[in-house]
């Protein structure tokens, strides 16, 4: 994994995550290296940062709440209409730089 690649797209990785629902920290950390085979293994040192900057900007959206499986209470975040739309702003962002830097591969 290549920490700047990850860095420059980790918005997107994050609220990729949260477009299938609420989540925690943890579970986000999870998720992102499962969907991705192990490639994003995302550090609290990394992650909990970013998802305040995302909620700073009305992006997402949390709440601390007890999980169903009982113990400590958690935040939970989940991605607001705001940040549906900053989604897909990223997704067509990156498509068209993915589309022009394949183009000087050929």
């Amino acid at each position: 994994m290549d920490p700047t690649l990850v860095r420059g797209n980790l918005d997107l990785v994050l609220l990729s995550i949260l477009e299938g629902g609420e989540r925690y920290g943890l579970d986000i950390s999870k998720e992102a290296n499962t969907r991705t085979d192990g490639y994003f293994q995302l550090n609290a040192g990394s992650l909990y940062p970013a998802l305040h900057r995302l909620e700073k900007h009305g992006w997402i959206q949390s709440q601390e709440r007890q999980p169903p499986r009982g113990g400590p209470s958690v935040r939970y975040y989940t991605l607001t209409d705001a940040g549906r739309a900053e989604l897909h702003r990223k997704r067509s962002a990156y498509d068209t730089f993915h589309a022009a830097l394949r183009a000087l591969w050929s």
